[in-house]
């Protein structure tokens, strides 16, 4: 997914504390127009309390943050209609029918930005066979995706996402990535994505940031981190009944050569990727490591 250059979401020098507790220290990133950026850490490392006040729900201690142009802790009802808010969960509303309740939320962006023909959303969010369905009546991934057709009903121009496909099966994810996508794409949808699932974080997002203990450790796309932190890619072979491997930054060209020299001899050829998951994981021991005063472990084999 390719971003412009349109910046619609700056941070410089963010702070947050509560009481004599300091959250956020000095969080700094950009994200522009049609850019899918995900925010990984584990619970506690900070990514609530950013999203809160790019979404204007918290007030920061200090520094600079503007979404859409505009101040959040400052921001009137026409910028909170160009801004979509999926939660982790969200009010019942069980008596509602599916298509009425959402016909009822487009109604209040009359005169803000032309909202989703509700129609349509409830076929996008692949609700279509429940949408006259009273909501206490759907299922845990049912309301999930009810939950995102809420958050994007006004077309919003920036969409915060917090874990959304939790309690979605694997064919309802794969629905949802291709919503995203088409988002950012072809709406020009900058969204901004908490998950824990790194695999979702890889598929989608163009850019990650990784926090821990309200600093930023890692930013960068999925490769540019792998690359940087998690190393090298691998490459396994098998050679007369014996197991080999070889860290490598050229694994087809590693394999072409043994291919050329061993021939046929060859077996059990496997190409390891540095994944996100090393990085995340290698990330998290490096701050853990940092914390405890030990020196860093530069290299994951």
């Amino acid at each position: 997914m390719t971003a412009d250059d349109t910046l619609v979401v700056d941070v410089a020098a963010l702070r947050m504390r509560y009481g004599t507790t300091e959250v956020l220290h000095d969080v700094t990133f950009q994200a522009r127009r049609g850019e899918v950026l995900a925010l990984l850490g584990p619970n506690g490392a900070g990514k609530t309390s950013t999203i809160e006040i790019l979404e204007g729900f918290r007030t920061r201690s200090a520094g600079h943050v503007h979404v859409l142009g505009t101040d959040p802790a400052r921001a009137g009802e026409d910028w909170r209609a160009r801004v979509g808010v999926v939660l982790q969960s969200w009010r019942d509303h069980g008596k509602w029918r599916v298509r009425e309740l959402l016909t009822q939320i487009a109604a209040y962006y009359t005169g803000y930005t032309t909202p989703w023909d509700p129609a349509d959303l409830v076929a996008a969010v692949g609700l279509d066979r429940q949408a006259d369905q009273k909501i206490r009546t759907l299922s845990g991934g049912q309301r999930r995706r009810l939950d995102v057709a809420i958050g994007i009903v006004g077309r919003p121009e920036v969409l915060f996402l917090d874990e959304p496909t939790v309690g979605f099966d694997p064919a309802a994810r794969h629905d949802f990535h291709d919503l995203i996508r088409a988002l950012a794409t072809e709406h020009r949808t900058t969204i901004l994505l908490t998950t824990h699932d790194l695999d979702e974080a890889e598929r989608l997002a163009a850019r990650i940031l990784v926090l821990d203990n309200g600093r930023i450790i890692g930013d960068g796309t999925a490769k540019q981190l792998s690359r940087r932190i998690a190393g090298r890619d691998e490459v396994h072979w098998s050679l007369d009944g014996e197991r080999f491997s070889q860290p490598t930054d050229h694994p087809a060209r590693l394999v072409y050569e043994l291919y050329r020299e061993h021939g046929d001899d060859l077996h059990d050829l496997d190409v390891r990727r540095a994944s996100l998951e090393n990085t995340y994981l290698t990330l998290m021991r490096r701050a853990e490591q940092a914390h405890q005063g030990a020196p860093a472990d530069r290299e994951l084999r």
